[in-house]
């Protein structure tokens, strides 16, 4: 396998923003350093793959992230046990599938499309949108500060008939050193953009130095917390994300669709506010889905999708409130929400038609939303609605003499109660 890499290295090496190359496979020492187990390991591991009761079939016919369960389940001890630094979380299928089909709409004449994730781990959002739009009418582009997230991302490319994006895999930090540049130096535009990036990483050696690019982080960047600890990071890198993919998306065409958490659509001050009123006044965001709570495996974080169009041919935001779908279901120790396959339908469906549905979706216009303190919270545009029930005088009367009744029970009661309270403390002494 060594050697398949060595002499296919122009193929499916990985580059990285300092301009190294990485090679698809690697040696296996560092993994397990005694020599004596790793011909075990490779025999165990080649028999269970032989093994005629271990068929693949279902999950290459379903062309999608190949190493999705594996890469939920073993995530949720990398980010615990040294791996948080990079706070990678999988993305589930569900929320893929979403942003996957309202992106790409029910547009099907594609033809050369540049498909971009500035935080892509192993690669499930871009595995979702290539399959939508198809994957002999796209070309991928990506970046990751996770190297093993990247080499995961490498072999879905493979896996999927994707071989050609492979030298589009970058590894390095985005925001400090993005890897997709054109000739004059100057951002790449792509025409889709998905993103599920950190929401909090504290970078305080590097925020300066990405502060100083005003031009692409036009809202401003975090301030670095006075102290640091690894298990509550306080940066909310994620608004830089947000920034860096609008600056991204192709001028006049590019759409784009990144995973905040909820309580960005209802900010009310410093860079998320601006970031909010800049993509309401320059008509760029379009639309929004509150997600229910737990839909991921390793964060209890509530989430929304925010989609983006540089076109500028819409009138209208549409904001879908989908936090009462989906069913919850206990996965491990914690409680996970799994959304079925008819409610990803009514969320594409409803979003797509763009009509207004009772308590689910609203369609307000840029003025309204500017009305409402830029809030794309749909919850916020929802008629209260009172329902009243037709009743005789004197079914009135009788309800009324009922709870004056009432009252004048639980009145006495009260006064009994004081006065035997006012008796005890008499009776004590000191």
């Amino acid at each position: 396998m060594l050697q398949i890499a060595d002499i296919n290295a122009d193929i499916f090496s990985m580059a990285t923003v300092g301009g190294s190359k990485l090679t698809i496979f690697e040696p296996i020492t560092q993994y397990i350093p005694d020599p004596t187990q790793r011909d075990e390991f490779a025999i165990s591991l080649m028999r269970y793959i032989a093994d005629p009761d271990t068929n693949f079939e279902g999950i290459f016919a379903e062309k999608y992230d190949f190493f999705s369960t594996m890469f939920e389940y073993l995530i949720k001890d990398y980010n615990k046990d040294g791996g948080g630094k990079y706070a990678e979380y999988y993305t589930p299928r569900s929320i893929a599938l979403i942003m996957a089909r309202l992106l790409v709409g029910e547009e099907r004449d594609l033809r050369n499309i540049e498909c971009y994730d500035p935080s892509a781990g192993s690669g499930t959002l871009l595995m979702a949108l290539a399959h939508t739009v198809g994957e002999d009418r796209c070309t991928i582009f990506s970046q990751d500060i996770s190297q093993k997230s990247s080499k995961m991302l490498r072999l879905n490319l493979i896996l999927n008939n994707l071989v050609g994006s492979i030298q589009n895999i970058m590894q390095g930090d985005t925001l400090l050193n993005p890897g997709h540049k054109n000739d004059d130096g100057s951002l790449k535009q792509f025409d889709f953009i998905v993103s599920n990036p950190p929401f909090k990483l504290d970078f305080p050696d590097t925020r300066d130095t990405i502060a100083a690019d005003g031009r692409r982080f036009w809202a401003g960047v975090p301030n670095a917390p006075k102290t640091i600890d690894p298990d509550k990071p306080k940066m909310e890198i994620y608004t830089c994300f947000i920034q860096h993919m609008i600056n991204s998306l192709r001028s006049g065409s590019g759409r784009g669709a990144i995973v905040v958490p909820t309580g960005f659509i209802t900010a009310k001050s410093g860079i998320k506010k601006k970031i909010l009123e800049k993509v309401v006044n320059e008509q760029i965001i379009y639309g929004c889905v509150s997600m229910p709570s737990n839909v991921f495996a390793t964060t209890g974080t509530n989430v929304s999708v925010l989609f983006f169009d540089k076109s500028k041919r819409h009138d209208k935001v549409i904001l879908i409130d989908a936090s009462k779908l989906g069913e919850t279901r206990k996965d491990g120790n914690t409680q996970r929400c799994f959304l079925s396959d008819e409610e990803i339908e009514r969320i594409v469906t409803t979003f797509v038609q763009g009509e207004a549905v009772d308590d689910f979706c609203v369609t307000p216009t840029y003025q309204e939303v500017k009305d409402k303190g830029y809030s794309l919270s749909a919850g916020q545009y929802f008629d209260i609605k009172i329902e009243y029930v037709d009743i005789t005088p004197e079914e009135f009367t009788a309800r009324m003499d009922d709870y004056k009744q009432q009252l004048a029970a639980i009145f006495a009661e009260g006064k009994e109660l004081e006065s035997e309270i006012m008796k005890n403390l008499n009776a004590m002494s000191l």
